[in-house]
């Protein structure tokens, strides 16, 4: 009897201990997955994609607008076949907790709706009477579509027709002819003022809520002047509160994901308005909002969001990327000045 009983306990201790090893490998699995799948995408070379999506060796064989176009697309496609694909509507660990890089993705896309809708209403349309492109009539609502629906139709599924009818325009600006139209580009200084005046909004947002993240941050929109005793409620305003501590990373990373999307378009504009923006003596502002993003993007030390007061002993890494944010802001703010010159 008791040798029957001390068998038994040995079966159950091994199977606990069995059982610990499986939850034990599990948890590690889904900690490297978690690792590996909330990596931020890496930059990549604006022109190398657009040469080998159009198939040549010469930059100077790109059609106009192709490059900016491409960079749209290939942006989406990032988001969506990066290391994990797309997290934001992941319903199962360890992408559900992978609250970082859904903000990342979250402002990537902000920035693409905006560069995707300046391209149908405004790059390829010569004045405001003229018809919008086909394709891109198709392709910008589809960007539109909600971030994170698992369901059919999932978000994947919307994001890669945008793809398809982004990379449709992209053929009819290379190949045309017959019965195929001709697609349009204009880069004209209007264009880019109007698309200019939607960056300086979305850098002015950011900057004031990652410039939020501090004790003190309490501030009125439009700096409206509130007597001492009249209540906030009575101006007609909300107040803008400090950033609760758990949302503080979030609004980091989509600060990051907008810094990251925004490089690559700018470093599209660049190429595709090169001359307007020669003729204006506007080249050196874009490189300064270049600049400034990239060095938003620099590499993240800490394995967590730092918020030190302002001039406390650790770091405050949200007071850093606004300064980058708000420099970006400034240099957009001339750019749409000289644009905006006759």
């Amino acid at each position: 009897m008791a040798s029957s009983d001390s068998f038994e306990d040995v079966k159950s201790r091994g199977i606990l201990w069995g059982f610990g090893v499986v939850v034990l490998i599990s948890l590690l699995l889904l900690l490297f997955l978690g690792a590996w799948w909330g990596s931020e995408p890496k930059q990549f070379s604006i022109q190398d994609e657009a040469m080998e999506r159009a198939k040549i060796t010469k930059t100077t064989d790109i059609p106009l607008g192709y490059t900016y176009t491409n960079t749209l697309a290939h942006i989406a496609e990032v988001l969506l076949h990066k290391s994990g694909g797309y997290i934001t509507n992941d319903v199962a660990p360890p992408g559900v907790f992978l609250d970082n890089i859904s903000a990342f993705e979250y402002g990537a896309l902000v920035m693409l709706r905006d560069a995707t809708t300046a391209l149908r209403n405004h790059f390829t349309r010569d004045q405001s009477q003229s018809d919008e492109d086909p394709d891109l009539k198709i392709a910008e609502p589809y960007f539109y579509y909600e971030n994170d629906s698992w369901a059919l139709p999932s978000t994947e599924a919307e994001y890669q027709k945008g793809i398809d009818a982004l990379h449709k325009y992209m053929t009819r600006l290379q190949k045309y002819g017959g019965n195929v139209k001709r697609a349009q580009f204009y880069s004209r200084a209007d264009n880019l003022w109007q698309y200019t005046e939607v960056v300086i909004k979305r850098l002015g947002n950011l900057s004031t809520r990652l410039s939020a993240s501090t004790a003190g941050a309490t501030l009125i929109p439009g700096m409206a002047v509130i007597e001492p005793n009249v209540e906030v409620r009575n101006a007609k305003v909300a107040p803008m509160t400090e950033t609760p501590w758990l949302l503080i990373d979030d609004v980091f990373y989509e600060a990051r994901g907008s810094s990251w999307a925004l490089l690559h378009i700018l470093r599209a504009i660049k190429y595709d308005f090169h001359d307007i923006l020669l003729d204006k003596r506007a080249m050196n502002t874009v490189d300064i909002m270049i600049k400034a993003l990239e060095n938003a993007l620099s590499p993240v030390l800490s394995p967590m969001i730092l918020n030190g007061s302002g001039y406390g002993v650790t770091a405050n890494y949200s007071l850093t990327m606004a300064t980058y944010i708000a420099r970006a802001n400034a240099a957009a703010l001339d750019l749409r000045d000289i644009m905006n010159r006759g």
